[in-house]
């Protein structure tokens, strides 16, 4: 009889060990992931900043300065929406996730769903065209033939909101594990 308590408190202590161990292994994984997140922002940064300033000298500083933008209220093109559970608030056995809505029309003031569901519907080469109806409607600012590199530049800073939600989302997951951990360790 005592031969089977042990057995049964030894396989125990294994199952609490792997999951511990397992627990460690996703909070390791997130942070390696944040990190080589933060490695990628960070070049795509640079990269947009070094395209911006060369198309600034391709254009010339009268076409591509500050004193061009408009200082009315705008509505943005490109939301980010936090998602919540089908009750209505947010899940607290999971962690948040962010979502990144992009180029939603500015003539269209219909719901983030119904454009959602029209985009779920829509071809992909319908919807690369409204995109760059979109994005050309953002650079039309800086008069009608933009330099290349401002259309790259564009799309690096855009490339750069990406990996911010996705960094939102991972150090969200940090902090799952890194709680996951404490509760085990306590």
């Amino acid at each position: 009889m005592g031969e089977e308590n042990e057995a049964t408190n030894t396989q125990q202590s294994t199952t609490v060990s792997e999951e511990q161990n397992e627990t460690a292994l996703n909070f390791l994984d997130s942070v390696d992931t944040y990190l080589i997140l933060i490695e990628s922002l960070t070049s795509t940064l640079r990269q947009g900043w070094l395209e911006l300033s060369s198309a600034r000298h391709s254009m010339g500083g009268s076409r591509l300065n500050t004193v061009l933008l408009s200082l009315k209220h705008h509505s943005a093109p490109t939301t980010v929406e936090l998602d919540y559970d089908n009750a209505g608030s947010m899940t607290k056995s999971k962690s948040t996730q962010l979502t990144l809505s992009k180029w939603k029309s500015s003539d269209k003031k219909d719901s983030t769903q119904e454009s959602n569901e029209s985009e779920a519907t829509a071809s992909p080469l319908k919807t690369e065209n409204h995109l760059q109806k979109e994005r050309g409607k953002v650079l039309s600012m800086f008069g009608g033939m933009v330099s290349p590199k401002l259309r790259a530049s564009q799309l690096s800073f855009e490339t750069a909101l990406e990996t911010l939600v996705e960094i939102a989302n991972v150090r969200s997951s940090i902090l799952e594990a890194h709680r996951a951990l404490i509760l085990h360790k306590g």
